[in-house]
This record gives C-alpha cells, structure tokens and sequence, in this order.
C-alpha cells in the first residue's frame, strides 16, 4: 500500500468503480431491459450526487453555496475526486453563474456502443452531476435537454448550468 501513489491508488479505485457500474447496468439490462435499466441507473446517479454533495459540503465546511467562489471551490474539490485520467471531460465557468460541462470521449458512450445499446441509452452522468447541484439546493437551468445519448445523435457532449444567482431551493431529501 506504502508503494501506490496517492494518484495510482484513485486510479484503481475509480476504474474499480467504474467497473461495478458496468456491471451492474449489464446484468440489470439483461434481466429487465433497456427502459427499466435507464430508468434505475438515471435515479441511482441523481441519488448518488445528493449524497455526494453532502459529503463534498461537510469535507469543505459550506453550509450553502452563497458565491460563484463557493460554488467554483466544491466543484474543483469533487471533479479533483470522482475524474480518473481516463475520463475525457472538462469544466469551466463562463460567467459568474454559469458552468459547462463537455464529454471530449465518453467512456458510457463506447461501454454502451460495446454491449450494443448506445442507440436506446438515456446518459445517466450529467444527472449526478445535476444531483450535486440539487444537493447543494441550488436552482439552475440546463441546456440542451437530452433525450438519449448526444454523442451517438453525432453532437458535442456540453451540459450548460445557469444558477440563479445563488438562489437555494427547498431541500429535497
């Protein structure tokens, strides 16, 4: 354990991960098909972005995000986290209450196209992301609306947030 770098060890546990996560999608496919299979994994990604964020919040010591540089700080802490060198994707701000989010490669994109499902696959990544964001009660708008994969329909995969202005929502537990 002494001999693995801090970076090689959150290599193995993020591809560890990942793996259970295509597995379990695999396995749930088979036993209840693609439409129960995204609607389970959609739920469990939202779900497990909640939680996330509770976690991120406490780790950081912010009661509510009240400032772009709060919002900025909890988001570098948790890509910093959950992103694996194998993970094709960026972040930036574009204004003081505005994120984008781009998938370069997508490693759901290639697992789905693999098991031959991409063309019926509803992504479930961007409704963690989302799930941080509702965890921390933050109101915000996302564009575009996807249905489905946006790489598979020949687009670039970007996810615009738009806060508003720091506004919280009512918790949702």
């Amino acid at each position: 354990m002494e001999s693995l770098r801090k970076e090689e060890l959150k290599e193995i546990l993020i591809k560890g991960w990942m793996t259970h996560d295509a597995m379990w999608f695999l396995h749930c496919l088979r036993k209840t098909g693609i439409e129960t299979t995204n609607k389970i994994n959609r739920a469990a990604s939202s779900g497990l972005g909640r939680i996330e964020a509770k976690r991120f919040k406490k780790i950081l010591d912010i009661d509510e995000i009240q400032t772009t540089n709060d919002l900025k700080k909890f988001i570098q802490m948790i890509f910093h986290v959950v992103k694996a060198e194998f993970m094709k994707f960026s972040y930036k701000f574009i204004d003081d209450n505005k994120l984008q989010c781009e998938m370069q490669e997508c490693f759901a994109h290639d697992g789905m196209e693999r098991i031959g499902v991409l063309d019926h696959y509803q992504c479930g990544i961007y409704d963690r992301v989302e799930g941080w964001f509702k965890g921390l009660g933050l109101k915000f708008e996302v564009t575009p609306q996807i249905n489905g994969c946006l790489m598979f329909q020949g687009k670039k995969c970007i996810r615009n947030y738009t806060f508003s202005r720091w506004q919280t929502c009512d918790k949702v537990e």
